[in-house]
């Protein structure tokens, strides 16, 4: 095991381990997720004594610092926050890995890509039933829509590789945070050995103290946030989430997080719910952080909790495979 990534060392979660193999991710996965946590709902755990059902009050109410850590942050605050980094194209810029493996199934397969800009995004971003069917208008009967996606999968992980450096400002971004020794998390649906080698190959690895990939189980991108707050023993209202999609930072808002957008794939216009927005990470500084928090209100979770309190919606739970 990976002693580089370590678990949550809160001791009121035992968490069940996962084990570690490698094989091929549907690509539906790679491209879209759920948002989740849309009414704080959170997943399923396991400890000794039975099942455990996790959700975002109940995280940030048991994650609560003990008496020495409060010593700590009260001396060393930045020491309390935790940094959650999506994989695409916040920590390098899958996009046009991604197009060209639709491109390469397309001309395996004896089909076209549109070159219009409209299609090609839509590509990017939509799940891959969706693209098949209303996006390519490709016929294919119901076994041939699995064998797609799993030779799509395929030529994904096989140029993956091809991704040899970090976006512009990161590492220098990472640095500055472990400097002040603020905790990072990385979450992706690739799988953990294709995630730790890509962490390798741009030079990142030994900044992040936890990862969440595939193995995890964790079917929203809320659901990724709060398995890296778990992992990283941080509540999730003191995590930031860096993200570059609208639907992420509704996820992170979603889990109590603060988020930080990244301009690139979207438009800053489709990106204002953030709490910050950055042309890149060059443009961030710890001071930041301390002044998301310093302004922290409390407008989205408290409408959310009222509408729960009108009426209240059946959660749905996922299980947790962390390790």
């Amino acid at each position: 095991m990976d002693t580089n990534f370590r678990s949550s060392s809160s001791p009121f979660l035992q968490l069940r381990p996962s084990f570690c193999f490698s094989y091929s991710i549907s690509p539906s996965k790679l491209i879209l997720s759920a948002i989740g946590a849309e009414y704080g709902e959170g997943f399923e755990t396991f400890r000794l004594d039975g099942p455990l059902k996790v959700d975002v009050d109940y995280l940030n109410d048991r994650l609560q610092e003990g008496f020495l850590k409060r010593i700590r942050y009260a001396m060393k605050p930045d020491e309390a926050y935790g940094l959650i980094f999506s994989w695409d194209n916040v920590m390098a810029d899958t996009r046009a890995l991604k197009l060209n493996a639709w491109k390469q199934l397309a001309l395996e397969e004896g089909k076209e890509i549109p070159e219009g800009g409209d299609a090609q995004r839509l590509i990017l971003y939509a799940g891959v039933d969706h693209v098949l069917d209303k996006i390519l208008h490709w016929e294919t009967e119901e076994s041939e829509v699995n064998r797609l996606k799993s030779r799509l999968s395929q030529i994904y992980y096989d140029n993956l590789p091809m991704l040899t450096k970090p976006m512009d400002g990161l590492e220098e971004w990472l640095d500055a945070v472990s400097t002040a020794r603020i905790p990072c998390a990385v979450v992706s649906s690739l799988d953990r050995r294709n995630m730790v080698d890509s962490l390798e190959r741009i030079g990142l690895k030994k900044y992040f103290q936890a990862i969440v990939s595939e193995e995890d189980g964790m079917e929203s991108i809320a659901h990724k946030f709060l398995s890296a707050a778990v992992k990283l023993d941080r509540k999730p209202s003191k995590c930031v989430a860096f993200e570059d999609d609208p639907r992420s930072i509704t996820a992170a808002h979603n889990c109590t997080m603060m988020a930080v957008a990244l301009i690139g794939s979207h438009p800053a216009y489709d990106l204002v719910q953030a709490d910050l927005a950055v042309g890149s990470f060059n443009e961030l500084s710890v001071i930041n952080l301390r002044r998301l928090f310093a302004n922290k209100g409390s407008t989205f979770m408290d409408r959310q909790k009222q509408i729960i309190e009108q009426s209240p919606p059946k959660r749905k739970l996922t299980v947790d495979t962390i390790f």
